[in-house]
């Protein structure tokens, strides 16, 4: 059954400045149908991601240490599992989907954080991978909370972040504002891009956002950082 609010309301912010907080009490209403909403979207971030990380990193996965960023169910975690790594701490800024991400037995610990507004619950220089899926746009983590995801990550570890290429004009500003920030960390030398996966079907929209007649598929970017040693 479709929650309340629908799938299509949590995506709003794709086409219009909806503040974190609301965006947050959409994803608690919708917690319990979230994974099947997301599967009639064609929600393939968790895959994108998930598959470039793996095709770049080496070296025993049993003993890396992962950051699991706006982890929602813990779609990215079931992923990762498969490819044997074993050890998440996950973060997210919705409680409802805190209980669905603890349901999966994955995570070793699980913390809520509204990113932006509440700094990133991470010990520095921990993690061998962060990652974060789906969360960096309008309405939902801002800009800033790139660096806090660099600062997590070991010297040395990956940060891999997937994003849909939502269209609008807030959704363009913030694209600009996110790789320009991507671009001075890196002349900052606090990491290096280990590349760059654009795919035309990151995810598919419903005909309601922004004003379109028909669904119709978007593309996504995953961006992948190595931090400097």
């Amino acid at each position: 059954m479709m929650c309340d609010s629908s799938r299509t309301e949590i995506f709003l912010p794709s086409c219009e400045s909806v503040r974190s907080e609301q965006t947050i009490q959409l994803y608690n209403r919708c917690a319990e149908t979230y994974e099947q909403d997301l599967a009639e979207m064609n929600y393939r971030a968790p895959n994108l991601a998930v598959d470039f990380l793996n095709a770049n990193f080496s070296g025993s996965r049993q003993e890396v240490q992962v950051l699991d960023v706006a982890c929602g169910s813990g779609l990215v975690a079931k992923l990762m599992v498969e490819l044997g790594f074993r050890l998440f701490v996950g973060v997210d800024g919705s409680g409802g989907m805190l209980e669905q991400a603890a349901r999966t037995g994955l995570y070793q610990d699980l913390r809520l954080a509204l990113l932006g507004t509440q700094p990133l619950p991470a010990q520095p220089a921990l993690f061998d991978v962060v990652i974060i899926v789906g969360a960096l746009g309008v309405g939902f983590a801002p800009v800033s909370v790139v660096r806090e995801l660099c600062h997590a990550a070991k010297p040395g570890g990956y940060v891999c972040m997937a994003r849909g290429n939502h269209t609008g004009p807030a959704a363009s500003r913030y694209k600009e504002d996110l790789e320009r920030e991507l671009k001075l960390m890196e002349e900052e030398g606090l990491w290096s891009p280990v590349g760059i996966k654009l795919s035309d079907r990151y995810m598919k929209e419903p005909p309601q956002i922004c004003e379109r007649d028909e669904s119709q598929y978007i593309s996504g970017t995953v961006y992948l950082y190595k931090t400097a040693s």
